[in-house]
C-alpha cells in the first residue's frame, strides 16, 4: 500500500527529512561530546516524530481498507489487516 493522498506522502517525505537532520545532529553531538541529558533529549524527539510519521502512514492505510470493506470486499480480512499493522507500529 501506498500513500494515496498527495498531502500525506508530502508531509511524510518533510517530516522524515526532518527526522534525518536530527539524527545528524545527534551524531554530531556525540562526536562534540555534549551531555547525556541533550543528548537523551533529542532522541526523545525524534522517536516522537517517527512515531508521529508511523501515523499518519497507517491512517491512510487504514481509511483505504475501510473503504475497501465498505466497498463488499472481504472485510473480516482488512479488519485484521489493519489490527496486524497496529500492532506492527505499536512494536
Amino acid at each position: 500500500m501506498a500513500l494515496t493522498v498527495k498531502n500525506d506522502k508530502k508531509n511524510v517525505i518533510l517530516r522524515l527529512k526532518r527526522i534525518e537532520g536530527q539524527v545528524r545532529g545527534v551524531q554530531r553531538m556525540i562526536d562534540e561530546g555534549s551531555h547525556c541529558n541533550d543528548v537523551l533529549t533529542q532522541i526523545a524527539a525524534i522517536k516522537s516524530a517517527v512515531n508521529q510519521v508511523g501515523l499518519i502512514v497507517f491512517e491512510n492505510h487504514a481509511h483505504e481498507c475501510i473503504h475497501k470493506a465498505i466497498h463488499k470486499e472481504n472485510d473480516e480480512e482488512k479488519f485484521t489487516e489493519i489490527v496486524n499493522m497496529m500492532s506492527k507500529l505499536m512494536k
